[in-house]
């Protein structure tokens, strides 16, 4: 990967020198969003004596609700939250005028705080960074990470796309290191930052509309790799992410460390006999016997926990680990640690949970999976015939033909609710024609879940699941996917049956 210059844009002669993050006393700095990321940016700013203008169009309290209330030539830095795309006329008038563009993440980057001093008083310098993007499964990854860290005794919060800003954590002494989930959203307006250790999870097309198109997001994502200092994490079986990490511009002494489901070459992290090995931080480099031993950090059935309904560790969880253990192992965490946090971390909510088993069928909401790549590894998990597969929403362009071919043999029907049917009907009559299809009619948003339970309870069989995995957005009949498995698991419980409760 080429050099990425220290700052998103050009500048003209003219404008008074760049702020670096360390001088923004005085600065005219517009703010672009006032969600939980743009107010945590705004109280930053503030604190450090910048002169903030805050713009957002459903924001009451901002100062102006479009791009004609910002004079851009009376403006030093604009600070973006991740909803606003680059083509925005605001971001793209910034650019276009030579005023920096920057994320929270770089402004985060920039205000680092010192940790606190060690028991001995010796200065410690700012928290490192372990990062993690993908398209799918960063903020399991994040959580397990963060778990491995606290394990070991460190104060280590989950930041990032996650929830909490990085700017919070970034700015306070006591945080030990950070563990940091990045989308691509986050990524394009970050040019400085050093990760210690980062980890592509995976890639698929996703938010093109936002980046313009598959190169400009996939360039995106590479870029939690430049400088990164002790290692670059990816997953063996994808030829593109070992690409992305030969072609980084990276520390002397970086290593690219691959995970694989499988038993892991040397320099791995992999599985062998349902033992979660580490060929790569095991032993020193120099060390004779290195590439005839393992380390054991974990067993599967320490993920056990994470299973479905089957009871079997689905191997996106397992890469999951993987991940989250190669990043912490970089960092220098013992082993026992990763074996304790993985064991402490518990599932997250939308995300393979089960909700309820009613005669003989389990009932999994995975709103979480709101593409068709996480859908693919949700279905995946299942015996073949067995899944009575609720999809669909706001496809966003997106089609569904290598989904369903690929995971037609999981299916014994098919639940779609959503506004968005022709994607789904053309791909279901070309790749899965003997397959039930129910088509939920979209006019009665507010009961549109209960409808979608009703006739997928009604298709289930003894020793079948129900699985919320809609492979798309949400907002065309809910808040949020949150909200979409909220109303899954309402009218779950509404039902009526023999029941053992999850």
């Amino acid at each position: 990967m080429g050099e990425v210059p220290e700052e998103v844009t050009g500048e003209p002669a003219e404008r008074p020198a760049r702020p670096t993050g360390a001088d923004l006393a005085g600065r005219r700095v517009v703010v672009a969003g006032l969600g939980v990321t743009g107010r945590a940016v705004v109280a930053a700013l503030a604190e450090r004596g910048a002169r903030v203008r805050t713009v957002d169009e459903r924001a009451a309290d901002a100062d102006a609700r479009g791009p004609e209330g910002v004079d851009l030539a009376a403006t030093d830095l604009v600070v973006t939250s991740p909803g606003w795309a680059p083509h925005h006329p605001l971001l793209a008038a910034a650019t276009a005028a030579g005023v920096p563009v920057w994320s929270e993440v770089e402004l985060a980057w920039r205000l680092r705080a010192d940790r606190t001093p060690g028991p001995d008083g010796a200065p410690r310098g700012p928290a490192p960074w372990l990062v993690v993007t993908g398209t799918n499964g960063k903020t399991t990854t994040v959580g397990m990470l963060a778990s491995i860290l606290t394990a070991a005794g460190h104060r280590a919060p989950a930041v990032g796309n996650v929830g909490t800003p990085v700017l919070s954590a970034a700015t306070d002494p006591a945080v030990d290191v950070l563990a940091v989930e990045l989308s691509s959203f986050q990524m394009h307006f970050t040019a400085s930052m050093t990760a210690h250790a980062a980890a592509i999870l995976n890639v698929a097309p996703d938010h093109l509309d936002w980046h313009g198109g598959m190169a400009a997001y996939v360039a995106d994502k590479a870029r939690v790799y430049h400088r990164a200092v002790l290692a670059c994490v990816y997953d063996a079986a994808d030829p593109r992410l070992e690409r992305l990490v030969a072609e980084a511009d990276v520390a002397e002494g970086a290593r690219a460390v691959g995970f694989t489901r499988g038993a892991p070459a040397p320099g791995q992290l992999g599985v062998v006999d349902g033992i979660l090995v580490d060929r790569a931080f095991h032993t020193g480099l120099d060390d004779p016997h290195r590439r005839r031993s393992a380390a054991e950090l974990a067993t599967l059935d320490d993920l056990a926990h994470l299973a479905g309904p089957t009871g079997v560790v689905a191997p996106h969880v397992v890469a999951n680990a993987l991940a989250a253990a190669a990043l912490a192992r970089a960092w220098g965490v013992p082993a026992s640690a990763v074996r304790d946090g993985l064991r402490a971390f518990p599932a997250g909510a939308h995300r393979s949970v089960v909700v309820r088993s009613l005669d003989g069928v389990a009932y999994v909401d995975d709103s979480k999976a709101t593409n068709a790549h996480a859908a693919s590894a949700s279905l995946a998990a299942y015996p073949a015939g067995t899944v009575v597969w609720i999809a669909g929403g706001l496809a966003k362009g997106a089609r569904f033909e290598d989904l369903v071919a690929a995971r037609a043999d999981r299916l014994r029907a098919v639940v779609l609710i959503g506004v968005d049917a022709e994607p789904w009907a053309a791909a279901l009559a070309r790749h899965a024609p003997a397959i039930p299809v129910v088509r939920v009619d979209p006019t009665d948003t507010g009961t549109v879940m209960t409808r979608a339970v009703d006739a997928a309870r009604r298709l289930a069989q003894p020793g079948d699941t129900v699985l919320l995995a809609p492979a798309s957005a949400s907002m065309d009949q809910f808040d949020s996917y949150a909200d979409r498995g909220d109303r899954f698991a309402e009218a779950v419980r509404a039902l009526g049956g023999t029941s053992a409760e999850a």
